[in-house]
């Protein structure tokens, strides 16, 4: 076993995790430094929360290793470990509704051990550090809105001051000014040392807040290392343009484009309710400047040109539509 792998506080290798006759993770290892922030990628059903779930000790894994605080998972001294993991579950149904916050973050305190001065103490700490202290008595939780309980599960993930926090899809629907919160938040915790997993599907939000990347398909890993090594896989190919034409009906502009652009790309109105907007997919082979340089040929002025998606997106997708 490396060294090195002694020393993160989350450690998983060679994991094979089988449910019957479906294999959904296939050989999955990964390591988390202390204060690192380490974000795991993957289209729906790659196996994103089954690795998460076998990092909190349910499942087990079928094969392979799992060590957190340098303890195995599963071993009789994991238990005591598990109480310095710290978990934000996707979903925002796993509070007490009808109660209020800070009843909900004591009695959670209270099940981690804590006396029930001590419980009352903390989760008045963890509330205003998340913002809510405000809203600390509010009577329901359940009238919270969806950003005011993501940040209500932070805070419950801090309960313990976690060397380990698991981040499950925590940006997820939320509006940009909750996201950040949250992401501050959890970037607040790597700072004060946690080692940080966190599973999304919003990819532009690594590129300012990742170190590393652990990129999962059916199951494998397909890519693993920084996320400036991540954008080395960007090829970007979708654009949208906006084209200024020589007075031509817009029907009668396009057929113009698509005879001039021929092999090398196809094109078609944004479909945004601007005319001047078109979207540009270059063919297998070309560059941007093949097809910019083909455009004159339709009458057609190019007054700006961007990428469709960002290159995170295009990463990614190189990566998943890549043969195995």
């Amino acid at each position: 076993m490396d060294d090195r792998a002694t020393t993160a506080p989350l450690h998983a290798e060679e994991v094979v995790r089988r449910f019957g006759a479906h294999q959904a993770l296939d050989g999955v290892s990964l390591r988390v430094a202390p204060g690192e922030v380490h974000a795991l990628l993957g289209p729906n059903g790659a196996g994103k929360t089954t690795l998460m779930r076998i990092l909190m000790g349910l499942p087990a894994p079928s094969e392979g290793r799992v060590e957190v605080l340098g303890v195995p998972v599963g071993s009789a001294e994991f238990r005591r470990a598990r109480s310095r993991i710290g978990l934000v579950p996707s979903g925002d149904r796993s509070f007490y509704l009808r109660i209020s916050a800070i009843e909900n973050l004591a009695f959670f305190a209270r099940l981690q051990g804590l006396r029930r001065r001590e419980a009352l103490a903390r989760a008045t700490e963890l509330l205003e550090h998340v913002g809510l202290a405000d809203v600390a008595r509010t009577p329901k939780v359940g009238l919270f809105s969806h950003g005011m309980q993501k940040r209500l599960s932070v805070a419950r993930a801090l309960i313990a001051d976690p060397v380990v926090l698991l981040v499950d899809e925590a940006t997820h629907d939320l509006d940009p000014e909750g996201a950040r919160a949250v992401i501050e938040l959890v970037r607040d915790a790597a700072g004060r040392g946690a080692a940080v997993l966190w599973a999304t599907q919003r990819l532009d939000e690594i590129r300012r807040f990742a170190e590393n990347v652990t990129l999962l398909q059916k199951g494998r890993v397909r890519f693993q290392g920084s996320v400036p090594r991540l954008l080395e896989h960007s090829v970007p190919r979708h654009y949208v343009l906006q084209l200024r034409n020589g007075g031509k009906p817009t029907a009668e502009f396009e057929a113009a484009l698509r005879d001039a652009l021929g092999p090398l790309a196809t094109i078609a109105s944004a479909g945004t309710g601007d005319p001047e907007n078109f979207l540009l997919a270059l063919a297998d082979g070309y560059e941007l400047g093949d097809a910019l340089s083909a455009l004159p040929r339709a009458d057609a002025r190019v007054i700006a040109c961007r990428q469709e998606t960002s290159d995170v997106e295009e990463a990614f997708l190189s990566l998943v539509r890549s043969p195995s």
